[in-house]
């Protein structure tokens, strides 16, 4: 009993300051967040109100603190502390220097709030966490291309930028309206509407070379979950192809950390192999050449098709790197 009664004090505590993040909390987003019922929530935010809390807002919609109701935190948890660590060092390495900026002066106030012993924990955990960036994710002609997007999306501002394709030489001004920014393989992409196109179009953060926000205000009202519809419908419409490759058993545990982004499916050990089948959409170009990592460990069950284009890269190094004459 004593134990049930510390962990609902520590999650009405959560709560509240859940709330004071300052926007609308949903009960569904605070149960499946603590794993309990709405009922309990409804519960709780009723223990806060009785305790003189001015929680605002009503069951099915949404509750949050009344304005100028603010109790900042006064301790944080160990698991917080190392938390912020690693947030500072992986905003430095991926995102954009301006708004790497912007968060280090961010953290520079936490820090200054931050009690003794907590204090020195950050400032010791902070040379002992190092994170290296594979390559450049935002082009350094646009130091400030992911927070104009931000400010684009909150203000409903319309963003103007030059933009090169992966298979053009030319760089494109293109007028758009961004919905949502996502990170994948490595890489930060953004989806908008394209004026030019009238349509929606994904674009990557490397490949823009200028970027400034305009005055003019969206030309449409976009849904909050278009971001998730559209790109769960441009994995939809992308052909895929099974492939089923043997690799030897020492190996495969080096290939656990990126065959994800080639399509990894499944897994079986036979005897002293491992079994992996992909469904992937590029069998030919990005699929093949990853293999060519491995090949002299692993075999292609399926398709003919990759058999042949494996081949085919084969022929073509044998033919630019001759055998020497003896």
């Amino acid at each position: 009993m004593e134990h049930e009664t510390l962990n609902r004090f520590n999650r009405i505590v959560s709560i509240f300051i859940h709330l004071q993040s300052g926007r609308i909390v949903k009960a569904q987003e605070l149960a499946k967040r603590f794993q309990v019922s709405l009922r309990t929530i409804y519960r709780d935010i009723k223990s806060l109100e009785a305790a003189g809390v001015p929680i605002s807002g009503e069951a099915g919609i949404g509750y949050y603190l009344l304005d100028g109701y603010r109790v900042p935190p006064t301790m944080f948890t160990p698991e917080e502390v190392n938390s912020f660590v690693a947030s500072e060092k992986l905003m430095q390495k991926f995102s954009d220097k301006n708004l790497s900026a912007h968060y280090e002066s961010a953290m520079f106030k936490l820090k200054s709030v931050l009690r003794g012993h907590t204090k020195d924990r950050v400032a010791m955990l902070e040379n002992q966490v190092w994170i290296n960036a594979s390559h450049d994710v935002f082009n350094d002609q646009v130091p400030n291309a992911l927070n104009i997007l931000l400010d684009s999306m909150a203000e409903k501002k319309q963003v103007v930028i030059n933009y090169q394709n992966l298979h053009a030489e030319e760089i494109v001004e293109r007028i758009i309206e961004p919905i949502g920014v996502f990170n994948e393989n490595n890489f930060w992409y953004m989806m908008a509407f394209c004026l030019l196109r009238q349509d929606y179009r994904q674009f990557r953060t490397d490949r823009i070379f200028a970027i400034a926000k305009t005055e003019h205000r969206f030309s449409k009202k976009h849904s909050p979950e278009l971001l998730d519809e559209y790109r769960k419908a441009m994995e939809g419409q992308k052909e895929k192809t099974k492939v089923v490759i043997r690799i030897d058993k020492d190996i495969a545990r080096y290939l656990s950390t990126g065959r994800k982004y080639y399509g990894f499916v499944s897994e079986k050990v036979i005897r002293n192999s491992v079994e992996m089948t992909f469904m992937t959409n590029d069998t030919h170009e990005s699929f093949a050449r990853w293999f060519m990592m491995f090949a002299d460990r692993a075999e292609i069950l399926e398709p003919d098709s990759l058999k042949e284009r494996i081949a085919e890269i084969v022929s073509q190094i044998k033919i630019n790197i001759p055998e020497s004459i003896s």
